[in-house]
């Protein structure tokens, strides 16, 4: 399991009266006194009216959750604070509470949660994060695949005898891959990449053909 990353989330509230909100944070330097109360390497960012405070542990992230309270006070200003956990597999920050997931069962239940929200978030924007492409030997074999994994509900494009699936995560890419390669004709090459608009990433990973 990767090493623990946490931070804490301050979503600040619009005062009814007065300086608006986006002036009166930027006349307090609010970000950067937050830097200089804050022992060690922590990392702040401002979106707006949102604060994002990163921490390499629990006991950093539950002292900056403590010093954003004492500045919120102290500058009568009202908001929510809370602490947050990267969990890796479903790559989303969840509540503090939330414990990582341990067994087999629960790690499938964080990777069903990711693909599911990948699904609805390529159906908003129209494409997947990831992508299998393949090469086959003849045009005729891309047809038939084609046909076949359109039948299993793949979203799948064809270009001549090269065929490109869309895939919510990197795992589902290389399992699809994998069971294209199983049933595909000798010679048949794929690969899977991620969509070039969300890199950082490992640009891409080639599956060996089989046997």
């Amino acid at each position: 399991m990767e090493s623990d990353e946490w931070r804490v989330e301050v979503e600040l509230e619009e005062e009814p009266e007065g300086m608006p909100l986006g002036e009166r944070i930027r006349s307090l330097d609010l970000d950067d006194e937050a830097r200089e109360r804050l022992p060690g390497p922590i990392i702040v960012t401002r979106d707006g009216p949102h604060f994002f405070l990163y921490t390499q542990d629990e006991t950093s992230a539950r002292a900056a959750e403590r010093v954003v309270g004492e500045l919120l006070a102290e500058h009568d200003l009202t908001g929510t604070v809370r602490v947050t956990r990267w969990h890796p597999v479903e790559e989303a920050w969840r509540d503090a509470a939330v414990p990582l997931p341990q067994t087999e069962g629960e790690i499938e239940e964080e990777r069903a949660r990711l693909e599911e929200a990948e699904e609805t978030e390529a159906a908003v924007q129209g494409e997947y994060d990831w992508n299998i492409r393949v090469s086959l030997p003849h045009r005729h074999d891309a047809v038939e695949l084609e046909k076949s994994l359109l039948a299993e509900g793949l979203d799948v494009h064809r270009r001549w005898r090269y065929l490109t699936i869309g895939a919510p995560t990197e795992e589902r890419g290389q399992e699809i891959g994998a069971s294209i390669l199983e049933r595909a004709p000798e010679g048949t090459e794929v690969w899977v990449e991620v969509n070039p608009d969300d890199l950082p990433h490992r640009f891409f990973g080639f599956i060996p053909p089989l046997g």
